[in-house]
């Protein structure tokens, strides 16, 4: 079994924005904090279902799914990202997100199946350095069989 060169490969993170909320300053904000860190970025912008989330995840080979939730639907986007990961067999896509959640829901996500849930004020190096950390970590870890 040869290993995979992941040297030169970029960190593919697909961001959106789940649900009928329409803020998507801050997204954007870390769509361009993670492409300045070399990362490739795909922003799929407003609206969008956990289904057309995963299936565009899926097609574009994303190591990471990262979500802004600031509508308060956090307890039903996140679940039904994370159900739509497993109907469609996918265990090795990295889901993260952020928004305006409460701690006691952060810990009932996290412990889920959400790696992070970063609330508003979190540093954009830390949210860099979590997506190369935990996201990338898929990516090195990839083999050829």
């Amino acid at each position: 079994m040869a290993e995979k060169d992941t040297s030169n490969k970029k960190i593919r993170v697909l961001l959106a924005k789940p649900g009928l909320d329409g803020h998507d300053r801050g997204i954007k904000v870390i769509a361009t904090a993670l492409r300045d860190a070399g990362m490739e970025v795909i922003y799929t912008g407003l609206r969008q279902t956990p289904e057309t989330i995963v299936n565009a995840a899926i097609e574009e080979d994303v190591d990471g799914i990262g979500v802004s939730i600031l509508s308060g639907a956090h307890m039903t986007l996140f679940p039904a990202i994370l159900a739509q990961l497993k109907k469609q067999g996918v265990d090795d896509i990295v889901l993260f997100g952020g928004g305006i959640v409460p701690n006691e829901d952060k810990e009932k996500l996290e412990k889920a199946g959400v790696k992070k849930v970063f609330t508003p004020g979190a540093p954009i190096v830390e949210i860099i350095d979590f997506v190369r950390n935990e996201v990338g970590r898929n990516r090195a870890d990839e083999k050829i069989m």
